[in-house]
């Protein structure tokens, strides 16, 4: 399935065809979420591969088997994606975790009754702009960047792909206070903290780690052991879907990149309202 030129208009946002199809996305907003689920969230380019390789390796109690040997897409694919249902049939696992871009106004009304552990990943919108920009210059499935000044206005006006990354974040975390099984994660943390961050998410998932298995866990998602792993940084995407000759998936994943770019307009945060967010 390339369709790498078709655009799925769903609720008033642009979905990449070549992933999403009309029916996968209204099945997402249908599926029998299961309380043992674990449910990973973000907007695009805010370290959704890093908490993705986290929760494998909390799951494994920081043995990096599973995540040498598996794709992040089939260990924890996406729910609106058109394969989704496939990878789910053919899971030999009981646990599922499950990666989403959805907006909460989507998504929200499913999850209601579930008591499905969400970890909501958010990062820098300066960070997330770069690097969606960057991401765009190697993904056949995205439309072409142009200049960063387009790019950034079109991420300013929520015209890109997936949405808004304002009303995306403000969605989620506005839920923080009243859903008791929802984490709010940032990138920043796990950069400055990984082992913290460790914890936090464990936590979350109850699943409890020794001392031990926690460096485990950071060793093996540190940065450049996942750059370096092929299931984790879609070097096993042909050519045709990735141009890897463009960039690579796995570019920095330092804070603070987008000081190494004119950014000349300021992001207005002052368009959200965030509490203990880290901007």
């Amino acid at each position: 399935m390339a369709r790498l030129d078709v655009v799925e208009t769903f609720h008033g946002l642009f979905f990449p065809g070549h992933l999403h199809t009309q029916d996968s996305l209204q099945l997402a907003l249908k599926f029998p979420f299961q309380d043992t689920d674990i449910i990973i969230v973000s907007y695009p380019k805010s370290g959704t591969t890093w908490m993705q390789e986290i929760v494998t390796l909390i799951s494994s109690r920081g043995d990096p088997d599973v995540s040498q040997t598996v794709p992040n897409w089939a260990r924890a694919p996406w729910l609106e994606h058109h394969y989704f249902t496939a990878v789910q049939e053919a899971s030999p696992t009981k646990a599922r975790v499950i990666t989403t871009h959805l907006p909460h106004h989507l998504l929200g009304p499913t999850l209601q009754s579930s008591k499905a552990k969400v970890i909501y990943v958010s990062r820098n919108p300066k960070d997330v702009v770069v690097s969606f920009y960057h991401f765009h210059k190697m993904a056949n499935f995205l439309p072409e960047a142009g200049s960063f000044s387009e790019f950034l206005n079109r991420f300013l006006d929520g015209k890109l792909h997936y949405g808004s990354w304002f009303d995306h974040i403000k969605g989620w975390t506005s839920q923080t206070a009243t859903m008791n099984n929802l984490l709010h994660i940032t990138y920043e943390e796990m950069s400055m903290d990984i082992k913290g961050a460790i914890k936090r998410v464990s936590s979350h998932l109850q699943s409890p780690l020794l001392e031990d298995e926690v460096n485990n866990c950071a060793k093996h998602c540190s940065f450049s052991r996942m750059k370096d792993n092929k299931m984790a940084n879609y070097t096993l995407v042909t050519e045709d879907i990735m141009d890897h000759s463009k960039g690579t998936f796995m570019r920095k994943g330092k804070i603070g990149d987008w000081k190494n770019i004119n950014i000349k307009k300021r992001i207005p945060t002052e368009r959200i309202e965030l509490k203990n967010t880290k901007l």
